[in-house]
Parts: structure tokens; C-alpha cells; sequence
């Protein structure tokens, strides 16, 4: 005979229920709600006027994002129906239901408080002594952008749809049936203008590109002639070139996101991205340093990142070692890591998968004598100390950026323009040290 616990769904509760029995004591919810509820929200509730009917309170609504980028619900319309289906949502709510624009505007007009918040967690993840700035690791990695690459518009495509624009506004001998000649008269002056405003956005874009590599190539000039002067000897090699004014023909724009750029991706090809790039302490795994650029090489961002470290409050401590692949690599970010006072590692080529048991157990050479900067990385990464030390890179940031792209999801950003994709980033990242931070404490308390 069977035995089953009886399904009812009709009887009431003797007494009213409270959303704090509904989830266990150690639940990612709960600590999400505390964690926010000790955060400093006054630069949030003071911009609120206070008056017409009651506003959500802003830590319920952060605390529903936050909690929602942790665990992979990013869509401001499946969070409203997370306040309905899930527990857990339900909870931080406090059994209140958003609707998904007033979330959706929440995000967007606080993006630059939440930046504000990163470091706020970064400092709790200090007090609870879960965060060491001992060795960290810098990389990046290539997030869609909220926008198409067949969005994109090159400049010489611009120029040959406004000719035709132009000569089919000045033809109206053969006007098909049905067609209103001012309304499409109209519909062609509009998109005119719109391809006369992309067409000036490129040039623009080439004219700073054109003030910064004529920047480079005086400097190179400058340093090929002082080394002539100082050898006596006319330098070997070509001349460098000179940049070419104005825009190429391939230069392109994007008419829905575009400050996004065309990116190589992994796998092949290429698509309308952004390069997101995390400083990772080894220890936590916790993001320490973030931030996004509209550059596909990695190579310029390291001093950029350099920059984040400085300004982190002096209470996290400081990083002692910098970890980097070979993207990062040349002297410049080499002197650089040096001058901020961290020991850089930047694999200086590609390391082979399999090395033999001669290289892989090869006597380290003789320290250099009043090493440069570069020297002195190059020695120590040919010791057995600073192979075992740079093989941990690949185990810092890849793991997190795989958990927030292939775990949780999170391939695409939601929002447009650079400035609110990287505020988009630091709302990402600080979920994950909140996630990661409930993780490393209930290991310590387990």
C-alpha cells in the first residue's frame, strides 16, 4: 500500500507567515540583505525628493540586483518574475514585487553609486579576513556588447549610401503607386542625417587616432636619431612610418552601441564587443580591480589597472606580486609595475604546452648585476620560484571569468555606451565577491 505525505494547497495558515522562516540560516539571500544592510546607502536615499507615493527603498532594490547578478538572472523582466517565483527573490523583497522598468531605471540611474559600493565590499571582505593583496593576476576578456555587428557601418559603405540617398531624392520621374513623396522624401532626409552624423563620428575617431600615432612616431623618431648620435652609426631596420591622416575605408561605426568596437573573439571571428578586464587576488579569487576598454589588445591596460590598485584604500594592504600573460607584456608595463612598487610576472612569449624534462628542470642562471626592471623579471621567471609562481596565473582569473560567463551566464552586457557598461562591470564583479566572499566564510565556519 502506498504511503505519501498529502499534497494540500488549501488550508490556511493558523497564524500569518514570516518571510524569515522561509529560507535556511545559511543561504546566499540572507547574506546578500545583510551585507547591503551595512553598506552606507545615503548618497542613494538622498536622491530622492520624498514626495508623491511611497519609492521602493533603494537597499531592497539593490540587494534583488546584486543577488540576481550572483546567480545569473540579469534581465530587469525576469527579476520582477523572480519576486513572484523564487524564494529566495521573494525574501529580499521582503514579498514586495517591483515592476521590471522601475528596476531597470534603478540600475541605470545608480551606476555610479554601485561603483562607489565595489570597494566598500572590498573592505568587508577585509574585516571578515577573507582578502590578501599579496599576489593578484590581471586579464581580460571579451563581453558582447548589447548591439549587432551587422549594426556596423564602415566609412566608405556611409559614403555610397548617402550618394544614393542623395540621387534617388533628386530623381522623381518614375514614382511608384502608392508612394508618398514627402513622407519618403522625408524618411531620406532623416536617414541622411544620420549617416552624415556617423560619417563625422568616424572622422573624429581618426582624427585622435592620427594626434596619438603621430605622437608615437615623433618619439620613435626621436629615440632612432639618439641612437645614431650616440653610436656615431646610422641605425639599421626601416625608418618607422609616418600615420596616415583622416579615415580608412574599413573604419566603422555601430548605429546601436557605438562606442563598442569589432573584436576578435576566442574561437574564432569577430563580434561587436568590449574588453572587461579584473585584477584577481590568488588567495580569494576576489576581484580586486576592474574595468573596461574599447581596445582589443591588453597590452595598454595594464598601467590603467596599475592605476585602480593606488587608489584602493591603504586598509586592503597592497599588492606584492603583478601576474600577466603575454598580452600584457613589453619594458614600458615591466618599469611601470616597478615604479608602483609591485614585482611584475609577464610571460615575455608563449610557453609550450608540453616543455621537456631539460627545460623543466634546467639550473636557473646567475642573477644579473644591477639588473633593469626588465632583466630582473626575466631572471626570475627563468628560476624554478618564478615558474611555480607564474603557473598559478591561469588558476586566479580564468576560473572567474569562466564561473561569470559559462555559470552564471553572463556573455552579453545589457547596457549601452561605455560609460554605463563599465558600471555594468562593477555591479557584475561586486556580486561576485559577494558571492564569493558567502563561500569563502562558510568554509571557514564549516
Amino acid at each position: 500500500m502506498s504511503n505519501f505525505r498529502q499534497v494540500d494547497r488549501r488550508t490556511g495558515f493558523l497564524l500569518p507567515p514570516s518571510v524569515d522562516e522561509w529560507l535556511p540560516q545559511r543561504h546566499l539571500a540572507r547574506f546578500v540583505v545583510e551585507v547591503i544592510e551595512g553598506l552606507d546607502l545615503r548618497a542613494f536615499i538622498g536622491s530622492y525628493r520624498g514626495s508623491g507615493s511611497a519609492s521602493y527603498h533603494p537597499e531592497m532594490l539593490l540587494g534583488v540586483l546584486v543577488y540576481g547578478y550572483a546567480t545569473g538572472v540579469f534581465s530587469s523582466r525576469k527579476l520582477e518574475r523572480a519576486t513572484y517565483d523564487s524564494v529566495a527573490f521573494r525574501f529580499i523583497a521582503a514579498n514586495d514585487h517591483p515592476d521590471h522598468d522601475t528596476i531597470a531605471t534603478f540600475r541605470r540611474r545608480f551606476l555610479k553609486e554601485i561603483e562607489e559600493l565595489f570597494v566598500k565590499v572590498l573592505l568587508l571582505a577585509r574585516e571578515m579576513g577573507v582578502l590578501s593583496l599579496g599576489t593578484v593576476a590581471l586579464d581580460g576578456t571579451k563581453i558582447h556588447a548589447n548591439a549587432s555587428r551587422h549594426s556596423a557601418l564602415s566609412y566608405e559603405h556611409a559614403g555610397k549610401l548617402e550618394a544614393q540617398l542623395k540621387a534617388e531624392a533628386a530623381d522623381k520621374a518614375d514614382v511608384p503607386d502608392g508612394m508618398s513623396i514627402p513622407e519618403e522624401l522625408a524618411r531620406r532626409e532623416e536617414r541622411l542625417k544620420k549617416l552624415a552624423e556617423a560619417r563625422a563620428k568616424v572622422e573624429a575617431r581618426a582624427n585622435e587616432r592620427f594626434v596619438r600615432e603621430q605622437a608615437e612616431y615623433q618619439a620613435k623618431l626621436a629615440a632612432r636619431e639618439a641612437k645614431a648620435k650616440a653610436s656615431g652609426k646610422k641605425p639599421g631596420g626601416k625608418p618607422p612610418a609616418p600615420p596616415t591622416a583622416g579615415p580608412g575605408r574599413n573604419d566603422q561605426i555601430n548605429l546601436t552601441d557605438e562606442d563598442s568596437r569589432i573584436m576578435p573573439v576566442a574561437g574564432g571571428g569577430f563580434e561587436q564587443c568590449y574588453n572587461a578586464q579584473a585584477v584577481v587576488a590568488a588567495d580569494s579569487l576576489l576581484v580586486v580591480a576592474a574595468g573596461v576598454v574599447q581596445a582589443a589588445n591588453d597590452k595598454q591596460q595594464l598601467e590603467p589597472m596599475l592605476g585602480e590598485l593606488a587608489a584602493l584604500p591603504a586598509d586592503l594592504g597592497k599588492p606584492q606580486t603583478m601576474l600577466g600573460d603575454n598580452g600584457y607584456f613589453s619594458a614600458g608595463n615591466v618599469t611601470a609595475c616597478a615604479a608602483a612598487d609591485i614585482a611584475p610576472l609577464l610571460a615575455p612569449g608563449r610557453t609550450p604546452h608540453h616543455p621537456s624534462l631539460d627545460e623543466r628542470f634546467a639550473t636557473a642562471p646567475p642573477a644579473p648585476k644591477h639588473p633593469t626592471p626588465l632583466e630582473a623579471m626575466l631572471h626570475c621567471l627563468a628560476t624554478p620560484e618564478g615558474k611555480k609562481l607564474y603557473a598559478q596565473r591561469k588558476h586566479i582569473p580564468e576560473p572567474v571569468f569562466g564561473i561569470i560567463k559559462s555559470v552564471l551566464g553572463f556573455r552579453q552586457f545589457l547596457l549601452r555606451g561605455l560609460d554605463k557598461v563599465r558600471g555594468e562591470w562593477s555591479l557584475v564583479t561586486m556580486a561576485w565577491n559577494v558571492k564569493r566572499i558567502f563561500a569563502l566564510d562558510t568554509r571557514k565556519t564549516a
